[in-house]
């Protein structure tokens, strides 16, 4: 793209009872499962269809129990979407993982922006996260996380006129490994630039103050350590195994995380706080440790991206193949979880909160690890009523 081209290279609904053992890890990979019967009951519309609506049982939340409905398909035939994106024309941008395309959804139109160089794909790694700069368009940048032969990388790409040009790395040497590789980008309300990575595959990362690896960054669009965080680090919070989940209610910062064999967590992210992996997974009563807001067993989710919307934090999951709706506040659940379109669409990877209120959910049933249906990867429009 212009000078520098743009291209491919190369917990059960909160279960808050003694810990159980599950085969397998919970991470983007393994055989999708059946609802075991633990989670939230729901009912879902089939896959082909527009219009129908999924309730699941009520939450004790004071803004009481929502109700989500599929409006549309956005759009289909998406190869391995991963990140996206708003823009400020309410147009989207949404990352191919293995392609390393930029593709922009607009009017129901998908049409192909750019690629993004020196993007290694691997069984969990590639083209990852995107962020547009909160000051577009008068700076008018994007930002992707991206998997190369060596690390997982942050780059500053200029996106004008419907094109990509100018990639330049503002972060690089985060740890990267076939797995683990973490990937989700959001800018904070501070004007900050967020990122969740993982610990590569090598779990003393996430405890090691030096390394990027299981943690959350918090930096400026040059890549540098945000002012305020820990001891002038390059990270806000620790300790965390894979996070491919960030979203903010107001200054509260929320973060979904895979877990090894036993719990998936959904975290409220403090400043400098040790969230325990690999001494913790789950609601453990560490010292000195955060114990998750929520917690599901691997095969009920498996998250991936989060969005907030209307007291909730809603979670895509993978392995899990349905939507979670979370009542939260100030940083806290307020209430049980409800899943919505349980083994309905395949695997959920990215949610997104759309400028109309609504929310745009991807599938990853391309990634080889789940079944392709007509259509897929497929992005669906979702409202959210009571």
């Amino acid at each position: 793209m212009g000078g520098t081209r743009v291209r491919q290279r190369g917990r059960a609904a909160v279960v808050l009872t003694a810990l159980a053992l599950a085969a397998g890890c919970s991470d983007d990979g393994g055989a999708t499962t059946a609802n075991p019967g633990t989670s939230a009951p729901s009912t879902t519309p089939a896959p082909s269809s527009t219009g129908t609506t999924s309730s699941a049982a009520p939450s004790t939340s004071q803004q009481g129990p929502v109700k989500l409905t599929v409006a549309s398909t956005v759009a289909t035939g998406i190869d391995i979407p991963w990140g996206l994106a708003f823009l400020p024309d309410k147009s989207a941008l949404v990352a191919e993982r293995d392609s390393a395309k930029i593709k922009r959804v607009a009017g129901g139109q998908v049409s192909e922006v750019g690629e993004v160089d020196d993007v290694d794909p691997s069984s969990e790694g590639g083209l990852l996260g995107l962020a547009v700069d909160p000051g577009y368009p008068g700076k008018p940048y994007i930002y992707a996380y991206y998997s190369t032969g060596d690390d997982n990388r942050i780059a500053r790409i200029t996106y004008q006129n419907n094109k990509l040009s100018d990639q330049q790395v503002i972060l690089d040497g985060i740890p990267q490994s076939a797995v683990h590789n973490g990937g989700r980008l959001r800018f904070g309300p501070d004007g900050y630039l967020y990122a969740g990575t993982g610990d590569g595959s090598e779990r003393p990362n996430s405890q090691d103050d030096g390394s990027l690896g299981g943690k959350i960054l918090r930096i400026t669009t040059d890549g540098k350590a945000a002012p305020g965080n820990p001891d002038g680090r390059l990270w806000f919070s620790k300790g965390h195994r894979n996070v491919q989940g960030l979203a903010f209610d107001g200054k509260q910062l929320y973060a979904a995380e895979f877990g090894q064999n036993t719990w998936d967590e959904l975290n409220a992210i403090t400043a400098g706080t040790n969230y325990g992996w690999p001494a913790a997974e789950g609601v453990s009563g560490l010292d000195g440790m955060a114990d998750p807001i929520a917690q599901w067993q691997t095969s009920d989710a498996s998250p991936s991206g989060i969005a907030f919307a209307q007291g909730h934090i809603f979670m895509a999951s993978l392995r899990g193949e349905r939507l979670w709706a979370i009542p939260v506040a100030n940083g806290k659940r307020t209430g049980e979880p409800q899943a919505f379109f349980t083994n309905q669409f395949g695997r959920l990877r990215t949610v997104e909160a759309a400028p109309d209120g609504s929310l745009w959910l991807t599938t990853s049933n391309t990634d080889g690890r789940g079944g392709t249906r007509d259509g897929d990867d497929r992005i669906l429009r979702i409202t959210i009523s009571r």
